[in-house]
């Protein structure tokens, strides 16, 4: 008997509200480039949505917290033990749902060039690199633009700013922060990158794919409505 195709998540501007619309010049540009590639992604080539969490933190609670029961709400105690950060850089793969994932203990152009390399190595010979992400300035350092020119088959496309929710990646990071994360207890930075670990293990070990359902047209449509509406509060 052939499996299920497995459950998949919606996601489109629906989920992200109009507080803090773009202002970026390109947004239109940006926009539609990104949603072609995930609806219509090209063909020999993996899609990829990459960004960083920073400064993950290794929270040892004072307490142990209680999981949910009948009768009564799951308990967390709000006093902690601060023993360092991480960051997580990540690539989640569109089409499969996988992520490349590398813990990495500081955010600059350097960490960024490693994790380049890891998902050279990665993704398989033959096939181009398409990689969504943000414009924060570590993505277009001078060491990245060198690197970039010697390997062609990458190829960066920007979201617009202030448009996170462009970015699928931020879904996956929701996901571990709520089934990871957030309740756990790490003694040390090593602990908490093991917790992040095992959970891309279990999650590419049986990868649920987000589905992105909104087109560039219904967006823009949205985006003009809520622009609108800013512009009525504001009058």
């Amino acid at each position: 008997m052939e499996s299920a195709a497995p459950a998949r998540n919606a996601s489109s501007l629906d989920d992200a509200g109009f507080e803090d619309l773009s202002n970026d010049k390109r947004f239109e540009e940006k926009l539609v480039d990104i949603v072609g590639l995930y609806l219509s992604p090209p063909e020999q080539a993996v899609v990829l949505c990459m960004d960083e969490k920073s400064q993950i933190q290794a929270l040892d609670r004072i307490q142990a917290s209680l999981p949910i029961k009948p009768g009564r709400a799951g308990t967390m105690t709000h006093d902690y033990k601060r023993n360092g950060t991480t960051t997580l850089f990540a690539a989640l793969d569109v089409l499969t749902g996988k992520v490349i994932g590398e813990c990495l203990p500081r955010h600059r152009h350097t960490e960024f060039l490693k994790f380049l390399r890891t998902i050279d190595r990665e993704v398989p010979d033959g096939l181009q690199v398409h990689l969504v992400l943000d414009n924060y300035a570590t993505h277009k350092h001078a060491s990245v633009e060198r690197w970039l020119a010697k390997h062609p088959r990458f190829h960066l496309h920007f979201t617009p700013t202030s448009s996170s929710w462009l970015n699928m990646v931020e879904r996956f990071f929701g996901k571990l922060d709520d089934k990871a994360i957030r309740r756990g207890v790490f003694h040390s930075v090593p602990d908490l990158i093991v917790a992040i670990e095992t959970y891309l293990v279990a999650n590419n070990a049986d990868p649920t794919p987000f589905v992105w359902t909104a087109t560039a047209e219904s967006i823009l449509e949205k985006v003009r409505r809520g622009r609108v509406s800013l512009d009525a509060i504001a009058s």
